[in-house]
């Protein structure tokens, strides 16, 4: 029998389709608890069989999210930092692949003393463990577990049973399903579908689970006679059956839960006794983000753009920037290869900030670099982040450094002036997987700069994710030319912020300042740059 836990456990999957948002209930559920007092975090588990996201495409998974210990995890881990404002760490995304490897290791040494190694006991145990694991490390009183994907997919199956028998491991008291479903709106007969519902949780329940819960998202209210017939054919309580309409923001979903009494119908039958959830700071930034006073254009220049979920956290950073401005950003998303190949005047003439993010690889580059050149000589203002602080050397070395076809050699070999190189610690690294500079790391800041202004300080924490950094024997060509190195961690004597001192607001950093964003504590770079572009814009 598994060792019991003091801490309760929610888990919460999904049905129907993919995508209904099972993060944003999850953090949402968290952010309730939390503000009721309680100690809580939130675990992911992922079906898939890589290790971590880091190696695949931005195109096929959206953001990574990097943690402040270097995990690449989830982007859901984003939501759950930034609703419950707790810094979560590689314990708290789980994917399949991990859970593979540790099996496999274990056989390898003999662990299971020669006994054949299968799905069930080993997988699922292993699963089971990493859930207790989370708890008890945490001395949480409410672990929330998401289980990735949606129910009926061939590679959640373990994950399903594991949490199946999770129940009578930890106690039939101390464990609450909850279960995310879609109810459509077909228009040609003008009423609501919650056949998918019921079959979604029929599915559920020949795996072994009955939920306590349903969150049924919808475009359209639920009328009481729809939730009547999903309780009847579902096995669930009239009032366990949650309306989660579509918002205006997902900051506003944890207060309709609260509305519809989630938090309290799940200390009831957890028997949670705790007072109620104290939202009256996040209302007060959620009202802020409804109700902007002004509203300000601001161009991200990427090569993802197909697919916007890859700048997820830069997406969010400006509602938290935009809200403690009164002001809503509006994005323009622009494609750096058009750009490239039309130029940047078109394009851009008709935004008050320019933005260009991280990324990997050639494409789309030059067009970045001339974004960058015409927010430059435009003194429009420019946040440069990661790849995106890169392209600002490149351009200044080329333009105004006379350092003709300077690069990066991640983009071309011998070059004369490679003012942006691979980092001599990563030089005889072969594997790509979990072996970039991950993290937080500290940089000191100088005095009399927009990064000091921001900060307010001289001494600061941010995570990365990259491979290249300034090349340090470029550095003193660089300041003689007018470009102001604001930030650098002196133990690794690496560059991780410049600017421009001429500039109404000209700033690039090495590190991903969104990571560490939150609605109630926008960070100070966004919020600064998206000032800077209002008073550009008057």
């Amino acid at each position: 029998m598994a060792k019991k836990t003091d801490a309760k456990f929610i888990f919460v999957t999904g049905g129907v389709v993919s995508a209904l948002g099972k993060g944003i209930t999850a953090a949402s559920i968290g952010l309730l608890l939390k503000q009721r007092g309680l100690n809580i975090s939130i675990l992911k588990l992922d079906p898939y069989l890589n290790l971590d996201p880091g190696t695949m495409s931005p195109f096929q998974h959206g953001e990574v999210y990097v943690t402040e210990d270097g995990a690449e995890t989830d982007l859901d881990l984003g939501h759950y930092e930034r609703f419950i404002d707790v810094n979560m760490s590689k314990l708290n995304n789980a994917t399949a692949g991990q859970i593979y490897e540790n099996v496999l290791a274990k056989e390898r040494r003999g662990d299971y003393l020669g006994g054949t190694v299968q799905v069930i006991p080993h997988i699922t145990n292993e699963i089971k463990e990493r859930i207790r694991r989370v708890a008890d490390e945490n001395k949480l009183d409410v672990l929330i577990v998401e289980i990735g994907g949606t129910v009926g997919d061939i590679e959640s199956l373990p994950f399903i049973e594991a949490i199946r028998q999770f129940k009578f491991d930890a106690g039939i008291h101390n464990t609450l399903y909850i279960h995310l479903t879609y109810i459509p709106y077909i228009a040609a007969a003008g009423e609501l579908k919650t056949k998918p519902t019921q079959h979604s949780v029929k599915n559920l329940l020949e795996m072994g689970i009955q939920p306590d819960i349903l969150v049924t998202r919808t475009e359209q209210t639920v009328p009481k006679s729809a939730k009547e017939k999903i309780a009847l054919f579902c096995n669930v309580d009239k009032k366990c059956v949650i309306e989660a309409k579509d918002q205006s923001t997902i900051y506003q979903v944890p207060i309709e839960y609260n509305n519809n009494k989630l938090d309290d119908i799940i200390c009831e039958k957890l028997g949670i006794e705790a007072p109620q959830a104290d939202l009256e700071q996040w209302k007060k930034y959620v009202k802020y983000v409804k109700n902007p006073v002004h509203t300000v254009k601001i161009a991200i220049v990427g090569k993802y753009i197909g697919l916007k979920d890859s700048y997820k956290s830069i997406i969010e950073a400006f509602i938290h920037a935009g809200s403690e401005n009164r002001a809503k950003v509006e994005i323009k998303w622009v494609n750096s290869e058009d750009v490239e190949h039309n130029g940047p005047g078109d394009i851009l003439s008709d935004v008050s900030g320019i933005l260009v993010p991280g990324g990997f690889g050639d494409r789309g580059i030059e067009g970045k670099l001339l974004a960058v050149k015409y927010a430059r000589e435009n003194r429009i203002p420019f946040f440069g982040i990661c790849l995106g602080m890169q392209c600002m050397v490149i351009e200044f070395a080329r333009n105004v450094g006379g350092m003709k076809n300077a690069n990066s050699t991640e983009f071309a070999r011998k070059l004369k002036y490679p003012v942006i190189d691979l980092m001599s610690d990563q030089k005889k690294i072969k594997k790509k997987g979990g072996t970039m500079r991950l993290g937080s790391y500290e940089c000191e800041i100088e005095k009399g700069t927009n990064m000091y202004n921001a900060y307010r300080s001289t001494n600061i924490s941010e995570r990365h994710r990259h491979r290249f950094e300034v090349n340090n024997d470029y550095i003193g060509t660089l300041e003689d030319c007018g470009l102001i190195l604001s930030g650098r961690n002196k133990q690794l004597n690496l560059v991780e912020a410049v600017e421009l001192p001429d500039h109404p607001w000209f700033v690039g950093v090495q590190y991903h300042p969104e990571l560490k964003s939150r609605l109630t504590n926008a960070h100070p770079l966004f919020r600064d740059f998206v000032k800077a572009s209002l008073n550009y814009q008057k």
